[in-house]
């Protein structure tokens, strides 16, 4: 038995159940694009579990259409803004303990004022992101 750490490797939960370890974390495109060539084929039914602390609000907007996203804030707080399809722009304030869904196709980021970690379990595939003005 193995113990990982969950910054560090996160986890993609595929069809039938099943848990697989995934390489080393570097935050870099690449390792999204291999991720997405690896684990696609259990298309909109993979989730990619991960844990990311953040020391600054986010610099870009991102949205997963083909499923929802949960977002648990583990320490710290953080604000998690939402693009409804209308514009309008709603924020949450998430705590420790607490989470958010963030919906298919809808646009999210947030904003950090201290540093604040947060688990992810995301419908990755068709993700996209832009720029935050």
């Amino acid at each position: 038995m193995t113990v990982y750490k969950m910054e560090e490797r996160p986890i993609h939960l595929g069809l039938g159940a099943a848990a697989h370890v995934l390489p080393q974390f570097t935050g870099e495109m690449q390792w999204y694009e291999d991720y997405g060539k690896k684990h696609g084929a259990d298309g909109h039914e993979g989730r990619l579990v991960s844990m990311h602390t953040f020391n600054e609000s986010w610099t870009e907007w991102e949205v997963h259409p083909n499923g929802s996203e949960v977002v648990i804030c583990l320490s710290g707080e953080m604000r998690m803004l939402q693009e409804m399809p209308d514009g309008t722009v709603t924020t949450v304030e998430l705590k420790a303990g607490e989470y958010i869904i963030n919906p298919p196709g809808i646009w999210h980021t947030a904003d950090i004022d201290a540093p604040a970690t947060a688990m992810f379990i995301t419908a990755g595939e068709g993700t996209e992101g832009r720029p935050r003005n």
